[in-house]
Order: C-alpha cells, then sequence, then structure tokens
C-alpha cells in the first residue's frame, strides 16, 4: 500500500488533499502545527472509512521537527511513495511596512518548512529510485500581488525550488511536480471581504472561486502512480485567472 505525508494537512487544501489520497488507497500521514483538534478529527474521520492513518505534530519551519516528522512517518508505514509540501502562511502588508522578522517567518515556513520536510524525505525516496513530490505555490507566485509582495515571494521561490529540484531528481526517477492555486475557499481567504471576493470572481473567466477539493484533484493527478512522464511542471487550479 501506498504512504502519503502531506503538510500542513488539517484543514482546507491539505485536508482535501488528506481524503482524496485516502480514497484512492492510500496511507496517510496528517502533519499539524496548531490545528490539532481539527486534525485529529480529520485522522479519525479517516480511519472510520477503512484508512490507515496517523497524525503528527510539527514545526516543519524548524529542520529537526521536519526530520522528527518524516522520521514518525517511515517508523509508522514503513516508506513515503508521495510527499505533499502543502503547509503555508498568508500574509498581506505592504512591502515598506514588512520587517525582517516578517520576511523570516513568511520564508521560513512557505519556502523552508518545504525544503527541510523534502531534504528530510529524499534518501528513501532515492535509495528506491521512485517517489513523488508536489509543492503547494500559488497564482501570486506566478504573477505576484500588490500588498503581498513577501507571499508572492515566497511562493515563486517554490516554482524555482521544484523546477530544479525535478532536474536533479529526473536521473533517481523522482517526479516533482507544483500546484498554484487560484482564489481558493479555504480558512486563509477568509478575511476577505465579500466585495473583495465578488471582484475575485468578476476576474476569474469561470466567474467562481475554487474550493479545497479542486486543488487535491490536481495535486492527486501529478502525484499518483499513473502519473509516469510528468515533472517540473506548474499546473494551476485557478478558474482561468492566470492564463
Amino acid at each position: 500500500m501506498k504512504t502519503v505525508l502531506i503538510t500542513g494537512s488539517s484543514q482546507g487544501i491539505g485536508a482535501a488533499c488528506a481524503r482524496k489520497f485516502a480514497a484512492g488507497g492510500y496511507q496517510v500521514m496528517i502533519q499539524y502545527h496548531t490545528h490539532k483538534n481539527k486534525a485529529e478529527a480529520l485522522c479519525h474521520e479517516l480511519c472510520q472509512a477503512g484508512c490507515n492513518a496517523s497524525v503528527f505534530c510539527a514545526d516543519i519551519a524548524d529542520p529537526l521537527q521536519a526530520e522528527a516528522l518524516v522520521h514518525k512517518t517511515l517508523e509508522t508505514f514503513g516508506d513515503i511513495d508521495v510527499l505533499v509540501n502543502n503547509a503555508g502562511i498568508a500574509f498581506n502588508k505592504m512591502f515598506c511596512d514588512t520587517t525582517d522578522d516578517d520576511w523570516n517567518r513568511i520564508l521560513s515556513v512557505n519556502l523552508m518548512g518545504s525544503i527541510y520536510t523534502t531534504r528530510a524525505a529524499l534518501p528513501a525516496m532515492v535509495h528506491k529510485k521512485a517517489g513523488h513530490i508536489v509543492n503547494l505555490s500559488s497564482i501570486w507566485g506566478m504573477v505576484g500581488a500588490s500588498c503581498e509582495v513577501a507571499y508572492s515571494a515566497s511562493k515563486a521561490a517554490i516554482i524555482g525550488f521544484t523546477k530544479a529540484l525535478a532536474k536533479e531528481l529526473g536521473p533517481s526517477g523522482i517526479l516533482v511536480n507544483c500546484v498554484a492555486p487560484g482564489v481558493i475557499q479555504t480558512p486563509m481567504n477568509a478575511a476577505l471581504d465579500e466585495e473583495t471576493l465578488e471582484a475575485l470572481k468578476e476576474e476569474t473567466p469561470l466567474m467562481k472561486l475554487g474550493t479545497p477539493e479542486d486543488v487535491a484533484e490536481a495535486v492527486f493527478f501529478l502525484a499518483n502512480e499513473n502519473n509516469r512522464f510528468i515533472t517540473g511542471q506548474v499546473l494551476s487550479p485557478g478558474g482561468g485567472i492566470v492564463m
């Protein structure tokens, strides 16, 4: 049975990915940092549905905790076939008001968290010359967003990380891809007011916002064992807002 490790999977896109992979027959490791109750409830839900699932608390911005997460996954399930680097934080502030601490926090979670977790998971994948890694970026990582310079920069870095790593790991049989969602109805976007959300809908050719399940479908498409020849790519489930 295949195993997937999904960071930031207590809610939103991560939780939708956990449900999608569980339905696809995967064992699931759920990682959370602050939302313990939601993570444990999701784990219970998946186990009740017949999935072999477990949950682990870690701050992936800390390299030692990222290593502990991977070690626990290998200890629990014996292998990691898929790594989904989904954990991330939103940040909205004018560039000139963004402090050094702001920059350090956004980059440590959105970029370095993915790097630390990937680095820890890679030896097992390289050893068997197989594996899938899917990194979560954003449309703002593709085109940038005003008042979200730090966030956009962190997500643009994820795209560069994905493409370079795909080239490096290709000879080892490991596929590395990126999903860059558009505006999705998640807790991260819950702070946006109705007027802003309506404006974003109007900017989207499909005239609606995406759901976590829409993103999970894209992640599963790139990460499941049927994908044997797509690597180094950015797939954007965004309703056409960026083309």
